[in-house]
């Protein structure tokens, strides 16, 4: 992690001196210019554990990162839409690139609650009450950008209003994957009318011409940008799906087959959902190339 520079009141060091002692009378009056950048006060304060047992402290933080790591992932993606939208397939490519050291570390947040016993587990589980993953807003708007659209998926958050907005807006609004598809019909490519002007607030749906043009880019030149952008799609797609059964693991080792706090299912709600591809056209056009 980078650190801020020296302040303005440290005099410059020149070649082969010493460093100076950091100037410790910075705090004195005010906060640091790190403090000021990165607010770390605020994050190491955001953590209210609701019972005595010192393993929900891990839990608490290990989900927080989790949400952080939503938000930039979100918003890479959501950087990647808009350069789709103007054809800038380098901007695109690199946002998604970041996006996948990023889900590398998402995933090895699990790590810390990986190996959770039922009992361990137990001695904070009351604690959540009706809380539950499955409420994650900005985990919501990920899954949306994905083409995984419901509109039901609004109702846990009418009662917070800017939350609600942002996943309304997100909801009619083209997911990655139509905006790849579009990218693909102005290359070109025979995408079909009834994928391209779909109702993008609509859970996206497999099709077969879809599935035949990717086989086609493919089957192309190798070094050509559009197979750039599939691979890097797919780089994604298991990253995103590593996620999932890493969801599930944990879940089933810290609480079997029960039912998921909040009233969610739980495992069979996971287990759904881990069978379930993304941007399912890439991996089965490999088939046919």
């Amino acid at each position: 992690m980078s650190h801020p520079s020296p302040s303005a009141h440290s005099s410059p060091v020149a070649p082969g001196d010493a460093p100076l002692a950091p100037d410790l009378t910075i705090g004195a009056a005010t906060t640091t210019p790190y403090e000021d950048y990165v607010r770390a006060d605020v994050l190491t304060h955001l953590q209210h554990p609701l019972s005595d047992d010192p393993g929900e402290m891990v839990f608490l933080v290990t989900t927080q990162v989790m949400e952080l790591w939503f938000t930039v992932i979100v918003h890479e993606w959501g950087t990647a839409c808009e350069a789709l939208r103007r054809d800038d397939l380098p901007v695109a490519l690199d946002a998604l690139e970041r996006s996948t050291h990023e889900l590398t570390a998402l995933n090895a947040a699990w790590q810390p609650l990986a190996r959770l016993t039922p009992a361990q587990f137990n001695a904070y589980r009351g604690a959540l009450g009706e809380g539950s993953g499955f409420q994650s807003a900005m985990y919501r708007r990920l899954e949306f950008l994905l083409g995984e659209k419901s509109a039901s998926m609004l109702v846990p958050h009418r009662g917070a209003a800017r939350e609600y907005a942002e996943l309304e807006k997100a909801l009619h609004e083209p997911s990655l994957w139509d905006e790849v598809l579009r990218l693909l019909a102005r290359r070109g490519h025979a995408v079909p009318a009834a994928v391209l002007e779909r109702d993008p607030a609509e859970r996206y749906e497999p099709d077969p011409a879809v599935e035949a043009v990717w086989a086609e880019v493919y089957a192309g030149e190798q070094d050509s940008d559009l197979v750039t952008l599939g691979e890097a799609l797919t780089d994604v797609a298991e990253l995103v799906w590593r996620w999932r059964n890493d969801h599930l693991v944990a879940t089933r080792r810290a609480m079997g087959a029960k039912m998921g706090t909040g009233g969610s299912a739980g495992v069979a709600w996971l287990e759904k959902r881990a069978r379930k591809n993304v941007f399912p056209e890439l991996w089965t056009a490999r088939s046919h190339v």
